[in-house]
């Protein structure tokens, strides 16, 4: 199994303002770095090369990301261990702070492609129920086999 994370923020400004320039500058970038880390398999992404221009929620500002790794590790690894850090830390500066979980993952099958409503459907399920196999956190440390012995607990025989 893979993998999927999506996250959602939304920015304090227009992409366009003086104020998003370093953000918007160097999504190229981060998004090159992404596709070169070991255990990265696809990322979100328009016509563009980025995923800012998908409207996902009912506010048209609110921006997604979602991507797909081989491992937790691999994703942690892009997060925290490159240059991705250092734009995390000036998240503040950019984005506002949501008041509810802001990113959700989830195992899924080896090659599956998941779409933004399924992402969606996943951070929804995570913020009404909590962390779960289904949909979780970094919080948490659930695993492919979490999540095969939660469904075959689920199946009822009728």
């Amino acid at each position: 199994m893979q993998l999927a994370q999506l996250n959602i923020a939304l920015p304090k400004y227009p992409l366009d303002a003086a104020e998003m320039k370093d953000f918007v500058d160097n999504l190229d970038s981060v998004n090159a770095l992404a596709e070169q880390t070991d255990g990265f398999i696809w990322r979100l992404q328009d016509d563009s090369g980025d995923a800012t221009s998908i409207q996902a929620f009912e506010n048209p500002n609110m921006l997604v990301n979602m991507s797909v790794w081989q491992t937790v590790d691999s994703l942690k690894n892009f997060m925290f261990r490159t240059h991705h850090r250092d734009f995390m830390r000036r998240k503040n500066e950019w984005f506002e702070k949501l008041n509810e979980d802001n990113y959700v993952l989830w195992w899924l099958e080896d090659g599956h492609i998941p779409t933004v409503a399924e992402g969606i459907a996943r951070l929804t399920h995570l913020r009404n129920e909590g962390d779960s196999p289904y949909a979780f956190s970094f919080k948490t440390n659930f695993t492919p086999l979490d999540l095969k012995t939660e469904l075959s607990h689920s199946v009822q025989p009728q």
